[in-house]
């Protein structure tokens, strides 16, 4: 306590020469955003607001990043260890050593991401003379983790830039984005640089990182699980191992027990909606079931869900509370139309094994709309009760 007062008081001694008047007024936008960071703000809104809930939107969004903590140190592990599989060297090399070289090839994303976006913002902040909005900071750590490995860092700070700048910026900012920014960052690399997003040679880690490598062999190869079944019925997936996560894939999409700690941490918090979430499940595993009995799809609904990027849009980006429906019915047809537009796209698109993120934009597109019906038909039932006394 000693220490943040500390901090509080020398925060309060500096700010006079941040705002305006002040030697430093230019990076007044920059000051309040770490200050606001560092410490929930006095301010008050004085007309205007609806109080939904006591907590600032700072504070959600640090729980949406711890929520994201288990995929993330997960994929970690699993870079080093698809890494030392692909090498032949899984049995001589040790958890420890395995983690700390998925580490050292993820941090650099998440550093790239983070100073990419956030000086864009800081940018744009200062442009605007606008307060810096606090919705990248979730932004900024998953996209790294829906890309895979071998997704080189420039590339990575293009579609950064164009997710800040053209999915979110022109928009109006925070709070007034259509699409989920990570998804349009993720858009942009698939269709900007199909064969870094794609195919069997991204999901390796390159063996050099600080000398840390297995000695890959050239053109090593790791297919993931729906690559390889969209190339062949017979290569059926080890279910197991899509639950446990040790699968090749994007950074923080491969282990289901992982992202359902993160889902555990959202429901528990109030971050996220249920009525989202388990509409997305329900929807493609009906969407995965009427496949399967027609005989178009060798998976049942619990492998679909457990396979790709299903589990982890399901539960970190379709439920982005911006870019989703607000109304409790429009929730369940929202969520449970991604499920069945992702395995739609997964079974009737043999050249596009995934499909979640082309669902959630797609979906992102009619939140709004799903909304004004649903409360359009609200309005319409309360005047025809009112006409009817």
């Amino acid at each position: 306590m000693h220490n943040m007062s500390a901090l509080r008081n020398y925060v309060d001694k500096i700010k006079p020469n941040f705002v305006e008047g002040g030697k430093f007024s230019a990076l007044q936008s920059v000051f309040e955003g770490f200050e606001t960071f560092l410490f929930v703000p006095n301010d008050t809104s004085k007309s205007g607001v609806h109080i939904h809930d006591a907590i600032d939107s700072k504070r959600i969004m640090s729980f949406v990043v711890i929520a994201l903590m288990p995929a993330l140190l997960f994929g970690m592990y699993n870079v080093g260890y698809q890494n030392a599989l692909v090498a032949g060297k899984l049995a001589e090399t040790s958890f420890l050593s395995m983690f700390i070289f998925g580490a050292l090839a993820v941090l650099p994303k998440i550093i790239v991401a983070y100073v990419v976006g956030l000086g864009i913002e800081f940018i744009w902040a200062q442009y605007k003379h606008e307060e810096i909005q606090e919705g990248y900071l979730v932004s900024g750590i998953i996209i790294p983790m829906i890309v895979p490995v071998g997704c080189p860092l420039w590339m990575l700070a293009l579609a950064c830039a164009f997710a800040v700048i053209i999915g979110k910026e022109i928009f109006g900012g925070t709070g007034m984005n259509i699409f989920n920014p990570a998804l349009i960052a993720r858009a942009f690399l698939f269709f900007s640089y199909p064969t870094k997003m794609s195919g069997d040679t991204v999901w390796v880690a390159d063996d050099t990182i600080f000398g840390m490598g297995y000695a890959l062999a050239d053109g090593t190869t790791a297919a993931t699980p729906l690559g390889a079944l969209a190339q062949s019925a017979d290569n059926m997936p080890d279910f197991m191992s899509a639950v446990v996560g040790l699968i090749p894939g994007s950074i923080g999409e491969t282990s289901v027990i992982a992202i359902a700690i993160g889902a555990v941490i959202l429901l528990c918090t109030g971050v996220a909606s249920w009525r989202t979430m388990g509409s997305v499940f329900v929807g493609g595993g009906i969407a995965t079931g009427i496949f399967h009995a027609l005989g178009m799809s060798p998976l049942e609904a619990h492998e679909q869900i457990a396979l790709g990027g299903f589990a982890f849009g399901a539960v970190f980006m379709a439920t982005d509370p911006v870019t989703s429906c607000r109304t409790k019915k429009g929730q369940y047809l929202y969520g449970a139309l991604i499920g069945v537009v992702a395995i739609v796209v997964r079974v009737m698109n043999p050249g596009y094994p995934e499909g979640m993120m082309l669902a959630i934009l797609l979906m992102n597109m009619f939140a709004s709309t799903i909304d004004y019906y649903v409360v359009d038909a609200n309005i319409r039932k309360r005047a025809k009760r009112v006409n009817n006394k």
